[in-house]
C-alpha cells in the first residue's frame, strides 16, 4: 500500500509539474492569436489551431476562455514572439522561439542558458538556412477512411509529406501553407490532434552519447523558462 500511494503522489507531481510548465506556454500563444486574428475560433485559423493544442494537453476550458479574454482586455500586456539563435553544447546549433511581454528579461535569460554551457547567442538570421520549416499536422482520420483516401486534396493545399503508423498519422506541408492544410484536412472531416510549426536540420549531426546527455540538459533548462515556446 505504500509504495502504491508513494507512486501515485509521484505520479500526480510529475503531472501537476508537467501543467505548470506547459499551461502558461499555451496561454500565451492562445492570447497572442486572438490579439492577432480576433476571439472567434471559426474565423482565425490560428486560434483554432492553439485551442485544440492546449486540448491535447488537457487545458481546462476555463484556462482557454481566460487567455482568449486577456486579448481583448485593457490591462493586458502587449505580447511579442521573437526568436533567438546560439549555439550550444558540442556546437549544437539551436533555434528559441519565445513570446515574451518583457523582451530585456527573455534575451538575458536565454543569454544566460548558452553561456552556461560554453556556448552563445549568434545573431538572429544567422541559422536560418540551416533548417527548413514544416507545418508538422498529427491528424486522427475517420472511421474507415485510409492514408491514400486523404493525400490528393492536402497535397493540392501544398502537402509534402505524409507517414502513417499505428499511433497516428501525421502530415508534413510547408510552413506557409499551415492555414490551407488545416482549412483542407477540416473540409475532409479529419480530425486534426495537435498542429504546429517546427524547424528539420538540414545537415542532421550524429553526436557521442556523453554531448547527447549534456544537450538534452541544457534543452531542459531553456524549455522549462516560461517565455520559451
Amino acid at each position: 500500500m505504500g509504495r502504491a500511494f508513494e507512486y501515485r503522489k509521484a505520479a500526480k507531481m510529475k503531472r501537476w509539474g508537467h501543467m505548470s510548465r506547459v499551461f502558461p506556454k499555451l496561454s500565451k500563444m492562445i492570447t497572442i492569436a486572438a490579439k492577432e486574428g480576433g476571439a472567434d475560433p471559426d474565423m482565425n485559423p490560428r486560434l483554432r489551431q492553439a485551442i485544440i493544442n492546449a486540448k491535447a494537453e488537457n487545458m481546462p476550458k476555463d484556462n482557454i476562455d481566460a487567455a482568449i479574454k486577456r486579448a481583448t482586455a485593457k490591462d493586458a500586456a502587449d505580447m511579442v514572439e521573437i526568436v533567438y539563435e546560439g549555439k550550444g553544447p558540442a556546437g549544437v546549433l539551436v533555434v528559441v522561439e519565445c513570446a515574451t511581454d518583457n523582451t530585456t528579461r527573455t534575451v538575458a535569460n536565454v543569454r544566460s542558458y548558452f553561456n552556461k554551457c560554453g556556448g552563445s547567442l549568434v545573431p538572429t538570421g544567422s541559422l536560418e538556412f540551416m533548417f527548413s520549416r514544416k507545418a508538422v499536422f498529427e491528424l486522427e482520420l475517420p472511421e474507415g477512411m485510409d492514408v491514400e483516401e486523404i493525400e490528393l486534396e492536402p497535397i493540392d493545399a501544398g502537402l509534402e509529406e505524409l507517414e502513417a503508423s499505428e499511433e497516428c498519422v501525421g502530415a508534413w506541408p510547408d510552413w506557409t501553407a499551415f492555414g490551407t492544410m488545416q482549412t483542407a484536412l477540416e473540409k475532409l472531416g479529419i480530425n486534426v490532434k495537435k498542429a504546429n510549426l517546427q524547424r528539420f536540420a538540414n545537415s542532421p549531426v550524429a553526436f557521442s552519447a556523453e554531448d547527447v546527455e549534456a544537450i538534452e540538459k541544457f534543452l531542459e533548462k531553456v524549455e522549462d523558462d516560461e517565455d520559451v515556446q
